[in-house]
């Protein structure tokens, strides 16, 4: 994960005092310690989503292809209101993500190298503007969380809307189009080998596409078979997939993958990042186990949750939990019957899965990453 120094609170703070959002507060913190906490988190949710509106108008883009500019400028350019492009752009300059050029009769507002490519560069794994996104969707189920969490149910990706679908998306496009083939993948040399013979894979829970796409262009004689039961996701990976020039090679269907039985013997079926947000992961496993051969690879990339709970918990953990809250777990039990992993899905977890799955046992691959961690599952 890329992480970043936060602008201090208001009080004068150093790196480690809990204002810092990345230092996980005491549990016996004082009073005072507790309220710079809330107020610097408020700045970062209000940071946060004035960099929705950033990416939303396209106002990031805008600077970064024709900055420095003026509010009027910027409002023409994007056709959007003046008044509202001067205050954020102030605001953007306040917070320190943009330069302000106050010597002519207007400021002139840029990016910096840092910003543009965080806040505008689809491509870097510094990419980190599609959060905004998943904060406006949460946003807007606030009230749906509030009564599942009262009363039970939950509140489905379908009902939390496209800013939350492609937000994810967004977020793991850099890495499943580049390191995740050329870096992690290599990392497993029987994966690896199977792929570059030209393995028949399947991509289940594919969302818009980008893992099976990946596969795909760094190995010329792989197929994927795409399969996610969102349709507006299946759709979004057909269209990525014609524009990588590889939709020959990778197909994309809606279906349940539960549903499918052993009409198709794959060699290589792998989950990436969705088994923690399925409502019934075991059927969905079992699936992946009928799915492929006999002498098949079955992968399952999830996040790189701790073995056990610890509290205080470093950044990347509370993260796996603020998206738990807020997203993974409630969708979970959005289904009748769901089982409510939640993104915080700890080894023995899926390896209880995988079990009941009917898979002999569960490894885990050498592959270093910040936020994931890969499995296998044997067969």
């Amino acid at each position: 994960m890329t992480t970043t120094t936060h602008p201090a609170a208001a009080t004068e703070t150093s790196a480690a005092t809990p204002a810092d959002l990345f230092t996980a507060l005491r549990p016996d913190a004082p009073a005072a310690e507790v309220a710079d906490r809330v107020l610097a988190a408020t700045l970062g949710a209000m940071e946060l989503s004035a960099i929705h509106l950033g990416d939303r108008l396209g106002w990031y883009r805008a600077l970064a292809d024709h900055g420095p500019l003026t509010s009027v400028e910027l409002a023409t350019e994007t056709g959007t209101v003046e008044r509202y492009a001067r205050e954020w752009l102030e605001q953007q300059a306040a917070s320190g993500y943009l330069r302000a050029d106050l010597d002519g009769p207007a400021p002139r507002f840029a990016l910096g190298a840092g910003a543009r490519e965080t806040l505008t560069d689809v491509d870097s794994t510094a990419y980190l503007a599609p959060l905004g996104r998943f904060l406006a969707a949460s946003g807007r189920v606030l009230d749906d969380l509030v009564d599942a969490y009262r009363h039970g149910g939950g509140v489905s990706w379908e009902r939390l809307g496209a800013d939350a679908r492609e937000a994810q998306s967004a977020m793991n496009r850099p890495y499943f189009l580049h390191a995740l083939a050329q870096e992690s993948i290599p990392a497993v040399p029987e994966l690896d080998a199977r792929l570059r013979a030209g393995a028949r894979v399947a991509d289940v829970g594919c969302g818009e596409g980008w893992s099976a796409i990946g596969v795909a262009r760094q190995h010329a004689g792989v197929t994927v078979d795409g399969y996610d039961v969102d349709a507006p996701s299946v759709e979004a990976a057909r269209r990525h997939a014609a524009e990588a020039d590889v939709a020959e090679r990778v197909r994309f269907t809606t279906t349940d993958v539960a549903t499918l039985g052993a009409a198709v013997a794959y060699d290589v079926v792998m989950a990436f990042e969705c088994v923690h947000d399925m409502s019934d992961p075991v059927a969905v496993l079992s699936a992946m186990r009928t799915m492929a051969s006999p002498d098949g690879y079955v992968l399952v990339v999830d996040e790189r949750a701790d073995e056990a709970f610890t509290a205080p918990a470093d950044p990347v953990q509370r993260l796996f939990y603020g998206f738990s809250l807020l997203c993974c777990l409630p969708d979970g039990l959005s289904a009748e019957g769901g089982v409510g992993t939640g993104t915080v899905m700890r080894p023995s977890t899926l390896a209880r899965y995988a079990r009941e799955a009917g898979f002999v046992r569960l490894e885990v691959l050498p592959v270093e990453h910040d936020m994931f961690r890969f499995y296998r599952l044997h067969l």
